[in-house]
């Protein structure tokens, strides 16, 4: 007979996004160490961790080694919102280990944390910093296997009590010869870096013993509410798509002669790029579909990097954000990633139940990351695109193209291939003034005009003219008699 396979209970952390990138969750009765460097968050991680997971029947100890006192770092800890003094003292007690931890006697310092430890009974023991406690063994002449015998009695200790155990420690490298990380269950790293003016934080599960962790660095963020860790969104088998080709089911752009050159307007689950040099008017577009999506009743998200106002939205979109049919995605920090504006969006879209997001641009979006992710911007917008697109919204995206007048180009980043659908706004001269013309280039499986069509924009919006029938007219040559006559008739009628 085969023996039984057991069963690993996992626990919730409390800190958004870690658990995803735990596998679901931190193993029950591990031995984990949280590492990195100075100012990098472990304290904070901890702390976190420690009040999500403490009760009165479950309650955890935290030992302190340097001559720190407790309320000087509970003074701090008590900034941020996961923080509730009335679990101190109840289901929550501070140990100070600093007069045991410099006689540099290890048996004197297991013999104090294992007096605590049976007489409070806790389920989540945590000591900060662990490395301290290890200078200190080194400092004394004591052995590097009397310190790992240390560190395994201390192990053992905590799994035969049932207790989930964090040893947090300033270490600089995983390569650090310590024997904690060999006999540890779990090591969480966090690291830190400056790029430019601004921090980016960054933590790996490099050690997880029985789960299945996400692999990588994974950027996360310390604020008012504590440590948020930005894991890689899903991207489930799109849905919405295949649907929307089967049944024809699709939404329209607010702009109703380009629903007719898109075939009906744009596919459920679709991505759509709009790409033009700068005043062509893919905002105004954009904005447009928001506001088209909103009068058949739907919700929808703006992530706006270009325009930092309600009012510079326009009046329409202002009133729709006012009345929280559009919510937006507007944040200032200095330090963003791209897995932060996915899970703030994929946020508003749940929230909203939201089938159409904007954002606008992916030149103000690129400007926006910090330095350190503008590397591989092309390779995590394209899961940014997979991830909304898999929630079944449309996806709507502007970006800022220099008109070369003969250089017909639809990206600057090389993302056309990752788009559904492209629109490209240019600009033509025609006796002696500057006309904007638009193209639908690609609509994937699915049939679309292929016409260069004039567009005017008034108080109203867009509205489409004449089809441009002189491709040396849209390079910048002189206008054929025909095409100078098609721009005549498209001004009249707009006018």
């Amino acid at each position: 007979m085969s023996a039984a396979k057991a069963t690993i209970h996992c626990l919730g952390t409390g800190v958004p996004g870690l658990d995803e990138v735990l596998g679901g969750g931190l193993p029950e009765f591990s031995f984990n160490l949280i590492a990195g460097p100075p100012g990098s968050g472990k304290t904070t991680l901890a702390h976190q961790i420690m009040f999500a997971l403490a009760t009165r029947k479950r309650p955890a100890l935290y030992f302190t080694v340097l001559g720190e006192p407790p309320l000087k770092m509970l003074r701090y800890q008590q900034q941020f919102d996961f923080f509730d003094s009335e679990k101190i003292n109840t289901a929550i007690r501070f140990v100070n280990l600093a007069d045991d931890t410099a006689s540099g006697d290890l048996d004197r310092v297991l013999g104090r944390i294992v007096g605590e430890v049976e007489a409070h009974g806790p389920t989540a023991v945590f000591v900060d910093s662990f490395r301290s406690m290890t200078l200190a063994a080194q400092a004394d002449g004591k052995s590097f296997m009397g310190l790992q015998q240390f560190i395994q009695r201390l192990g053992m200790m905590m799994t035969s009590w049932q207790a989930t155990t964090f040893l947090i420690g300033e270490y600089l490298t995983e390569f650090d010869p310590n024997p904690v990380f060999t006999v540890a269950d779990g090591l969480i790293w966090l690291r830190q870096s400056l790029q430019s003016n601004s921090v980016v934080r960054k933590m790996e599960i490099t050690k997880m013993r029985g789960r299945q962790t996400l692999p990588g660095l994974h950027t996360f963020r310390i604020s008012a509410a504590g440590i948020q860790v930005f894991a890689p969104a899903p991207v489930a088998a799109p849905t919405a798509a295949p649907v929307a080709q089967r049944t024809g089911a699709r939404l329209r752009m607010g702009v109703p002669e380009l629903d007719r050159m898109m075939g009906g307007g744009l596919p459920r689950g679709y991505s759509l790029l709009i790409a033009g040099p700068s005043g062509s008017g893919k905002s105004i577009l954009a904005a447009g579909f928001l506001a088209e999506g909103a009068r058949g009743g739907e919700t929808a998200v703006i992530a706006a990097f270009e325009q930092r106002s309600n009012a510079a939205r326009g009046p329409i979109l202002a009133d729709l954000i006012g009345r929280d049919r559009v919510g937006v995605v507007d944040t200032r920090a200095p330090d963003l990633s791209v897995e932060e504006i996915t899970r703030l969006l994929l946020n508003e879209i749940h929230r909203l139940k939201a089938s159409r997001v904007v954002i606008d641009s992916l030149s103000g979006f690129e400007l926006a990351l910090a330095p350190t992710f503008r590397d591989d911007f092309r390779e995590s917008l394209s899961r940014l695109v997979s991830s909304l697109t898999s929630t079944g919204a449309a996806v709507v995206m502007t970006s800022e193209l220099e008109d070369r007048y003969t250089d017909l180009r639809f990206s600057p980043y090389g993302t056309a291939f990752m788009t559904d659908a492209i629109i490209v706004q240019r600009y033509i001269e025609v006796d002696s003034r500057l006309q904007r013309i638009l193209a639908v280039v690609k609509l994937r499986d699915s049939d679309h005009s292929h016409e260069l069509r004039l567009f005017q924009i008034d108080g109203d919006g867009i509205k489409i003219g004449a089809m441009v029938a002189d491709r040396e007219g849209l390079l910048g040559g002189r206008p054929s008699r025909e095409q100078r006559k098609h721009a005549r008739v498209a001004g009249a009628g707009d006018a």
